[in-house]
């Protein structure tokens, strides 16, 4: 089976993203870079370094009721948003919550012409199946691109997300559980129509997420059966 990986990136300085961005993508299809780790201020000259990589990456500026380290502001945070639309990334990340208050951040970045992922996360548990259906129905009025993540308390919850993926569904999904008892999601999702799971290069960014050696040595094994 042939599987793909985005490698996360998060680091505090903008030469050391890329530098790290540049080890990730000689090993991964693609990496999501966390400029939500990075001073507000130093986010325009990441920019400037990583620009010539960023058809290949997925943007992210989580605020830290998001689960992220943004920290400041959510109006510098939307210019933020703006700014790196403009660099025209693969996909940028941006909340299903952000998308639903803000109808100008919205037509900014059509404007711009970049793919958004509409992230949807729950860092406590996993909702009903008709929830979940509910949720991932309202987020495709902003996009194509749908990511869902939950918290798995039991296996059934793993098997609710993984019911997500319906090649029915003319979306593109990214939907898998966090934690150490939801982790086999971050591979099963391959199997049934993600694009790519999210990985680090060393240290989870993310309860349960496996490394770039980790998928890769779970793949070679599989093709050595």
């Amino acid at each position: 089976m042939s599987y793909k990986t985005c490698v996360t990136v998060a680091e505090k300085t903008p030469r050391k993203t890329k530098h790290i961005l540049s080890k990730a993508l000689k090993k991964s299809e693609y990496a999501e870079i966390r400029f939500d780790f990075l001073k507000p201020g130093d986010v325009p000259e990441a920019l400037e370094l990583v620009k010539n990589s960023l058809k290949r990456c997925v943007c992210t500026l989580r605020p830290k009721k998001e689960g992220g380290k943004f920290s400041s502001n959510e109006r510098e945070r939307v210019s933020i948003l703006k700014l790196i639309s403009e660099y025209n990334p693969l996909l940028l990340d941006i909340e299903f919550q952000t998308l639903k208050k803000d109808k100008n951040l919205q037509k900014y970045v059509k404007n711009s012409k970049t793919e958004i992922l509409v992230s949807w996360h729950d860092f406590k548990k996993t909702p009903s199946m008709n929830e979940l259906l509910r949720i991932q129905k309202n987020m495709t009025r902003f996009s194509k691109n749908i990511k869902i993540v939950t918290t798995a308390k039991s296996f059934i919850d793993s098997t609710k997300i993984m019911s997500l993926y319906n090649p029915d569904n003319k979306i593109n999904l990214i939907s898998f559980c966090m934690g150490e008892i939801g982790k086999h999601s971050r591979i099963l999702c391959l199997y049934l129509g993600s694009p790519f799971t999210y990985v680090s290069l060393g240290k989870p960014i993310a309860p349960g997420q496996f490394s770039l050696d980790e998928v890769k040595s779970i793949f070679g094994k599989k093709k050595n059966r």
